[in-house]
């Protein structure tokens, strides 16, 4: 099985089979081309409409010809019937991720005139519960921070990894894409290629580049491979880390600092924005810090409990309390 010329870079890595739909293809295509998706992004549109294709084929192959599927004569039964045999396996947050797939796919579909109806539109997507990542309370922030450090290749660049989530509030995929041609330690600034390939300006905190000066001594230490001497975290093979990487050390140095192992990477992007909002900062510049497109979504991100709420309003308002 030959991958589409367009999508060399990886995309169907790890998966057991390569999809030979032309359609899924293309759009893949247009999302790396185009849209710009991270290649973690199309990986998960690769593995889900691979998913649906293969669903199709075993269970029904009355709308496949050859290797592709007739997307235009399939009808919302098989969809909605792909959707049901996840059910019982999958948590609805998935299940939501999957619709999301097939509702992008469809859009493309009929955009290309390869669809006479979008029959995704009218699938509707899962509730989910609004779970917020945990995240690390400033002592605790504090414990991991300041531990003990071993003078390794390995402790000095977890220690940047660390204070630069948390000192900038950066994605998981932001900060392993990082490029020195996108740090500037002397002013203490990060310039972040976001979301749909979206530029923020972003500052780093003094300890997180007194961290990543550290670091950087201890880089040489490694054989970095070719076309990998630009990036700033790299793996001990000397290749640009994985952000699979991340969570496994975080989970070792969290326990070596004698704090709860079920904060990830993106719970101390979410530190990041609680505290600063903990601490007066303005919702929209925590926004612009963040690369949110929506306030909404950094509303949600920068969770207060409710207790320290009720406390700052018990503290802050002139007629919370009786006299």
């Amino acid at each position: 099985m030959s991958i589409h010329p367009l999508l060399s870079c990886g995309i169907f890595t790890r998966l057991r089979e390569v999809s030979q739909d032309t359609s899924i293809l293309a759009f893949l295509a247009y999302l790396k081309e185009e849209k710009r998706f991270s290649p973690l992004t199309l990986k998960a549109y690769a593995f889900n409409l691979l998913e649906l294709e293969i669903f199709i084929k075993k269970s029904f192959g009355n709308y496949v010809q050859g290797h592709q599927v007739v997307w235009k004569d399939l009808p919302s039964l098989v969809l909605r019937s792909y959707l049901s045999s996840l059910f019982s396996r999958l948590k609805a947050r998935s299940l939501a991720r999957r619709v999301g797939s097939l509702r992008s796919f469809y859009n493309y579909l009929s955009r290309q005139g390869l669809v006479d109806q979008n029959i995704a539109r009218e699938i509707p997507y899962p509730k989910t519960p609004q779970d917020l990542p945990r995240y690390l309370e400033i002592e605790e922030a504090a414990y991991l921070l300041d531990k003990p450090l071993e003078e390794s290749f390995e402790a000095k660049r977890d220690r940047a990894m660390w204070e630069l989530f948390y000192s900038s509030g950066l994605r998981a995929s932001e900060l392993v894409a990082l490029t020195f041609s996108q740090v500037d330690l002397k002013e203490a600034l990060l310039r972040v290629k976001g979301k749909g390939s979206k530029e923020r300006l972003v500052p780093i905190g003094t300890k997180a580049v007194e961290a990543i000066k550290d670091y950087l001594t201890f880089r040489s230490q490694v054989p970095i491979q070719p076309g990998y001497e630009n990036f700033i975290f790299l793996g001990k093979r000397g290749r640009r880390i994985h952000a699979s990487v991340l969570a496994r050390q975080l989970k070792k140095d969290l326990v070596q600092a004698g704090l709860a192992a079920k904060v990830t990477p993106h719970g101390l992007r979410h530190s990041f924005a609680t505290h600063l909002l903990q601490s007066g900062a303005d919702l929209r510049g925590i926004q612009e810090l963040l690369g949110h497109a929506s306030l909404s979504t950094t509303q949600r991100y920068t969770h207060i409990s409710l207790d320290k709420l009720k406390s700052a309003y018990d503290k802050a308002h002139p007629r919370a309390k009786s006299e």
